[in-house]
């Protein structure tokens, strides 16, 4: 992934220097369970620890061997016999390739999705801090964008939170899954290597030892891995675009933090873009793309061949460096967002009263009308200030009026029931039931 929305703690995963150390962790590792069965020298595990712990790999040096070899794991076993000397004849005794880059690859992903849970921590974090800070902050609810009934922003925020709390137990979820190491050597059957030693490994390097391999760890387990990261990216743009319309012009409702110095347009001064959520927008479709060929990597040929290989290098890392950059932006632009419920006050009573229509219903229906007859009831007055809406922009025929006049509704309701119909206390009355459930508190 590019540096543009890249971060430190995450690249650092996938590069060459941490890949070739987690390599010679497993070859080091599995020297010690050898040695422990006596299949190889005591002294010789020593050896290699002594030397290959405190060195450096010379990457340059490795790609040299590599051009040559075409073969990466053989480029980096001939650079640590120059370093370790003779007895590292005896490192990647009955291993095979695979053995090496997926467990590598494996650890890679469990420590990347430790910091995605991290970035899940604090983005629940800000979620939680907002939904509580405008949990009575009415504003209106849109179905297929339109005005519906009255919400709060909090609760806007509380389900957010609720979605990104599920995500973050799907990612544990997948973490566990992807935690497995296979030592089984060519194929996986462990001919010339002993089970143990993959048991060793996977305790010293925090995994599972996979319960049958072929050369390969099963890679529905990946697809799995990417399936879930797909998801929370789809949940990152979820709420994206939920900001990005709540900040169009005709709306502004909340807004992005546009710092003093921005620049919103090199054509037009007066613009603030919601460039943030946007750029969201678009990560997320990188990463939501990145399980199709995950998914795809499922079917190899026999017990191996390499089609997945070329995928993984590049969708471990860019999926997973996306997607922290991402959590890590929506976190900021969440922690900063910029709230307006005067406008949203505002925004609502635009329609004229409409947002009660459903109460003025359901109070016709128990007072004895039909529902076909109270839906054309309502109906006929609330196009009325829908009409007036169209034209001037904002409704100059109030609901509330055009009901009370109205004979027929009349007959079913008195004025104080419908006036008592109007009250937005009535929409809003159970958010601390809805908050109890998402955060365990009112």
């Amino acid at each position: 992934m590019i540096p543009r929305y890249s971060r430190p703690d995450m690249v650092s995963i996938w590069s060459p220097e941490s890949k070739f150390r987690i390599w010679f962790e497993i070859e080091a590792h599995a020297c010690d369970a050898l040695a422990d069965l006596g299949v190889i020298p005591k002294e010789a595990a020593k050896t290699i620890w002594e030397k290959g712990g405190n060195a450096t790999f010379d990457i340059d040096r490795i790609d040299e061997i590599e051009r040559e070899t075409k073969h990466d794991v053989i480029a980096f076993l001939t650079h640590l016999a120059e370093i370790v000397g003779p007895d590292a004849r005896f490192v990647h005794q009955g291993m095979t390739s695979s053995d090496v880059l997926d467990t590598c690859f494996n650890v890679q992903l469990v420590k990347a999705t430790d910091i995605l849970l991290d970035d899940m921590d604090a983005l629940l974090e800000a979620l939680k801090r907002r939904a509580m800070e405008h949990k009575e902050t009415v504003c209106i609810g849109r179905s297929h964008g339109i005005h519906a009934e009255p919400v709060t922003f909090g609760l806007k925020m509380a389900e957010a939170y609720a979605e990104f709390d599920r995500c973050k137990t799907r990612l544990e979820a997948a973490r566990e899954e992807i935690a497995t190491c296979a030592i089984s050597g060519a194929v996986g059957t462990f001919a010339n290597i002993d089970p143990s030693v993959e048991e060793h490994v996977a305790e010293a390097m925090g995994l599972k030892a996979e319960p049958v391999s072929t050369q390969v760890i099963p890679r529905d387990r990946h697809a799995m891995y990417f399936a879930t990261l797909g998801v929370i990216a789809s949940s990152i743009e979820r709420v994206a675009t939920e900001i990005r319309h709540l900040q169009r012009t005709e709306v502004l409702e909340a807004e992005e933090f546009f710092s003093k110095g921005q620049k919103g347009s090199s054509a037009m001064p007066h613009k603030r873009n919601p460039v943030l959520t946007e750029n969201l927008t678009g990560l997320a479709r990188l990463v939501r793309g990145y399980s199709i060929p995950a998914m795809e990597n499922v079917a190899l040929w026999h017990e191996r061949d390499i089609s997945h290989s070329s995928v993984e290098r590049m969708i471990g890392p860019d999926a997973t460096i996306t997607l922290d950059f991402a959590l890590a932006r929506l976190t900021g632009v969440i922690d900063k967002l910029m709230v307006y419920p005067e406008r949203m006050i505002g925004n609502m009573d635009r329609l004229g009263g409409l947002v009660h229509s459903q109460r003025i219903l359901l109070a016709l229906t128990q007072a004895g009308s039909s529902r076909e007859d109270a839906y054309r009831l309502v109906q006929r007055n609330a196009m009325k200030v829908w009409d007036s809406y169209q034209v001037a922009g904002a409704a100059s025929i109030d609901f509330l009026s055009e009901l009370l006049s109205d004979e027929d509704v009349r007959g079913y309701l008195s004025e104080e029931q419908i006036r008592d119909r109007f009250d937005l206390g009535y929409h809003t009355k159970n958010v601390d039931v809805i908050f109890e459930r998402v955060f365990g508190e009112a």
